[in-house]
């Protein structure tokens, strides 16, 4: 690991009290190298020695802790999810001749976005995640979302798919274990630009719900659109307010948009419920902030 990337940092946001904090910018080496709360002597062993392994890999530049483990909320069956941050050639024929057990993809076999490969291992019993992050379109993202501009991509395990952003995202929420990266405020520019495109897409997920499914009966359909628009307005909701997320975990939930689960609950193959809870949706999605 030789250059450091990202030479400035983004100014603390003044609508999120979290940026605020006096390691946002000049993170404290011992709290983010060893890792994040809730982390014991044999797991943080475990983190350093996967951490070497990883940042001595050709053309890695940082390496980083994220998901549940990066802010302590795990369990003791959560796995681990790394990304590797990497400049030009990398080889993930690199990472897999360390030799631990698993699946390692190519580069672009997870879409082709910016989610753009990985690996599921075991490394010594524990589920480990691996994910590629190309720092030349990292920073290409956080330019882009200072400017607030931002692309929707579709991916696997995602049901409203994620926006170009969720990079930028990952470097605000992820443990900085080798190397450097900054830790980005969320631009004005994006929290201005982001809940409109995001709300409009549940407006066009509800309306082809109610126009092509509701009328029918098909309940199924109409659930996963419900499940979908609800997920679209969630982003909108947390973009609105300035804050990450990096997956949909916890997507409704920090959108206080839990509610759905009872509309999704009382479908039934009957034109009138479905049109009504679909019209139920509208007003919870409206009300959403």
């Amino acid at each position: 690991m030789t250059d450091a990337p990202f030479p400035d940092h983004d100014a603390p946001d003044q609508h999120n009290p979290d940026q605020h904090s006096p390691d946002r910018d000049t993170p404290d080496r011992d709290a983010l190298d060893r890792g994040a709360p809730g982390l014991d002597a044999t797991d943080r062993a475990f983190l350093d020695h996967v951490a070497d392994r990883l940042a001595a890999l050709p053309a890695v530049r940082a390496v980083t802790l994220g998901g549940s483990r990066a802010d302590g909320s795990h369990t003791p069956d959560s796995d681990w999810d790394l990304a590797v941050y990497y400049r030009g050639g990398f080889d993930p024929a690199d990472l897999r001749a360390v030799g631990w057990p698993g699946e390692v993809s190519g580069i672009g076999d997870w879409g082709g976005g910016v989610f753009n490969g990985g690996a599921w291992l075991t490394v010594d019993g524990r589920r480990v995640d691996v994910h590629y992050r190309d720092l030349d379109a990292v920073e290409h993202e956080v330019a882009e979302a200072r400017q607030g501009r931002f692309r929707w991509e579709p991916l696997m395990f995602h049901l409203a798919g994620i926006p170009s952003y969720l990079v930028v995202a990952e470097l605000a929420h992820n443990r900085v274990l080798r190397g450097t990266l900054p830790r980005p405020a969320y631009p004005a520019a994006l929290r201005a630009a982001a809940p409109p495109v995001w709300r409009e897409r549940a407006t066009h997920t509800l309306a082809y719900a109610e126009a092509a499914h509701a009328r029918r009966g098909q309940v199924t359909e109409v659930a996963g659109a419900l499940a979908i628009a609800a997920a679209e307005v969630a982003h909108a909701v947390l973009a609105g307010r300035g804050e990450w997320i990096t997956n949909e975990k916890r997507l409704l939930q920090r959108a206080g948009l839990r509610p759905v689960d009872a509309l999704v609950a009382g479908l039934r193959p009957e034109p009138a419920v479905l049109s009504e809870a679909v019209g139920q949706a509208r007003e919870l999605f409206a009300a959403a902030r």
